[in-house]
């Protein structure tokens, strides 16, 4: 059990923080937890599949991996890409496996053998109990061939493509909801980079015709692929301008890295709370102005912690191989740490956020690692998302931190989230001071506390701790001594630490 004992030497006293529990925000959609497998170095082969691995299931799943998929409580999974989808044709990955092509991928430079594809990848989902989510290809792809894949995965029977998922082994349709118009063509190295006029009326007429065969998909459309792009806000406005009574989602996605000030990382999550806010007025924005009535929200379709500065292996020049080693981080305890505080500005944002994707999610920047013939072991940034999965479908509550100075309101953040029926809490806490720990406060009267079900704590002396297969519980959750008088809940978190309360409740109450 972790007490403030367990601090580092040379810390300074504790500084008393106060939390209060405030109004409903939202409710924390399910797709809040989700992640993405792109044909990315070692996601796939290697990643969630491998035929000749001790745990394979007979579709050449890896188990473990599947294991810790259901552990780690991932609900959705975007599919295929990411960059690779620009230049990706559907239709090389279904039939015989033996008769596939292989092709050069041009996004990550890379051979691709194609022995999975649309229907493994449906499959996979359901023997990990996630909804798919799949991306067209609108780079070098076309209208027409987006079209064909939406009638081969969704089509019952009776026509050629339908016909063909069949003889391919899918007997009964695919039935994919959730459609992603492209991705990043904002970006100058995405294959078939668009301007925002073209890509928006592209993607209008994209979605014009998926609807015209069924008008309940859910429609993602390109935005900004990060917050440093020029065109960030007015690529937004002019993309949605043009379809926002034809889709459902706007599409975002942003990373962190620690470029040498960790009390600068370390505040990520202040950076992802002004990057949403941003997107959620720019759509109030073309909602207002267009006069729309449609309820497009969010979707953080990539998000993570991502050193890319690391990654020699992509520059020019690099051998095409398959299936390479490339993108593999070994996240750290303070990675882990940031990992948890943008989980929670994803949570207090659960009224303009529907869905967000952790990217990505085995081997290429992944909360898992595998490896070949040996068990698959959980990174450091699996364990904060797998205690915030927990929430999923729970009224999110505005958590507002009180302190005795300045730094005190900097350093802890946190999240609430309450079960439909109140007879449950959830506190995530984070402490981001890598000097000075929190004797933290939270008042629950207004919610009718009545014990703590369960306590755990991520901390680790060492900011730059790793996991491996050799020592994959390096860094791991363990009890905290968190204690309940009354209505408040009293914890102490050491400097850069991430916690998770769970408090019972008189249903009812708050």
């Amino acid at each position: 059990m972790v007490t403030a004992q367990d601090a580092p030497r040379g810390a300074t006293p504790a500084r008393p923080v106060a939390v209060a529990v405030g109004r409903p925000i939202g409710v924390a959609d399910p797709r809040l937890f989700g992640s993405f497998v792109e044909h990315l170095g070692r996601g796939v082969y290697g990643g969630i599949h491998e035929p000749g691995h001790p745990s394979a299931t007979p579709e050449g799943f890896r188990g473990d991996v599947l294991d810790l998929v259901r552990e780690l409580g991932v609900t959705v999974v975007r599919y295929p890409g990411g960059n690779f989808v620009s230049g990706y044709d559907w239709r090389d990955g279904i039939g015989p496996v033996e008769e596939r092509p292989r092709r050069l991928d041009l996004a990550w430079k890379t051979i691709e053998p194609n022995t999975f594809g649309t229907d493994e990848f449906v499959a996979w989902c359901r023997a990990a109990g996630v909804e798919p989510m799949l991306a067209v290809n609108l780079g070098l792809g076309d209208i027409r061939s987006a079209l064909h894949l939406l009638e081969y995965a969704n089509f019952p029977a009776g026509t050629a493509l339908s016909d063909e998922r069949i003889r391919n082994g899918a007997t009964e349709p695919h039935d994919v909801r959730l459609w992603c118009l492209g991705n990043e063509l904002d970006g100058p190295w995405q294959l078939g980079h668009r301007s925002a006029e073209e890509y928006g009326d592209l993607a209008a007429r994209a979605a014009s015709a998926m609807r015209a065969y069924d008008e309940t998909l859910e429609l993602v459309v390109v935005g900004s692929s990060n917050a440093d792009m020029a065109t960030f806000g007015t690529w937004e406005h002019t993309v949605l301008t043009k379809t926002i009574d034809l889709v459902d989602h706007l599409s975002c996605h942003i990373y962190f890295r620690d470029e040498g000030d960790l009390d600068a990382f370390l505040r990520s999550a202040d950076r992802l709370d002004a990057f949403l806010d941003a997107i959620a007025a720019t759509i109030a924005h073309v909602q207002a102005a267009t006069r729309s009535t449609r309820d497009v929200r969010i979707s953080l379709d990539e998000w993570n912690v991502w050193d890319f500065r690391a990654y020699d292996e992509l520059k020019p020049g690099r051998v095409f191989e398959e299936a390479p080693r490339i993108l593999e981080q070994a996240y750290t305890h303070a990675d882990a740490v940031v990992v948890g505080t943008l989980l929670q500005s994803i949570l207090n944002h659960a009224d303009v956020v529907a869905i967000a994707a952790l990217a990505q999610l085995v081997n290429v920047i992944g909360p898992i690692r595998a490896e070949p013939g040996a068990p698959a072991w959980r990174q450091t940034t699996f364990h904060p998302f797998a205690a915030a999965a927990q929430s999923a479908g729970e009224t999110v509550l505005a958590a507002t931190v009180e302190g005795e100075a300045d730094a005190s309101l900097e350093s802890v953040t946190a999240a609430i989230t309450r079960t439909a029926a109140g007879d449950r809490v959830s506190l995530y806490l984070a402490n981001r001071s890598t000097t000075t720990a929190a004797d933290v406060d939270v008042e629950l009267v207004a919610l009718g506390a009545t014990g703590i079900v369960q306590a755990d704590l991520l901390w680790h002396p060492d900011p730059s701790a790793t996991n491996t297969v050799d020592r994959p519980d390096e860094v791991a959750p363990r009890p905290l001594a968190a204690t309940l008088d009354g209505d408040r809940l009293r914890a102490t978190l050491p400097p850069l630490s991430w916690a998770v309360v769970r408090v019972a409740c008189e249903p009812g109450r708050g």
